[in-house]
């Protein structure tokens, strides 16, 4: 399992949360078990590349994502690619994957 996460920064589980999934400036990338697998850089249309966010992060193996907020369309694309999605305000990515591995965040939609 590949658990993306849209980051601010490239700090691994120390990283902070990006406001928006889309506008992210990275997606870091977790197995099950925290171990961070990579983190790249968001390429998206939203930042002036190609494809959608949730392309890009289904492209990176990714079946869940966990994020502060994320809009209808965001998430009726991800169902689609079949992607979980997570919802919960968190600060850093240890925090949010904790919060997900207890059942605490709410899922999308």
């Amino acid at each position: 399992m590949r658990i993306a996460i849209p980051t601010d920064d490239k700090k691994g589980l120390e990283g902070r949360i990006a406001d928006h999934f889309g506008r992210a400036n990275y997606y870091t990338f977790l197995d099950e078990n925290r171990e961070l697998i990579e983190i790249i850089d968001n390429t998206s249309e939203d930042k002036g590349g190609s494809g959608l966010p949730p392309e890009l992060i289904k492209n990176h193996g990714a079946t869940v994502l966990l994020c502060k907020a994320i809009g209808p369309k965001a998430v009726k694309l991800c169902k689609k690619l079949g992607i979980e999605v997570y919802i919960k305000q968190a600060e850093t990515v240890k925090e949010i994957f904790e919060m997900w591995k207890s059942k605490k965040l709410k899922k999308a939609g």
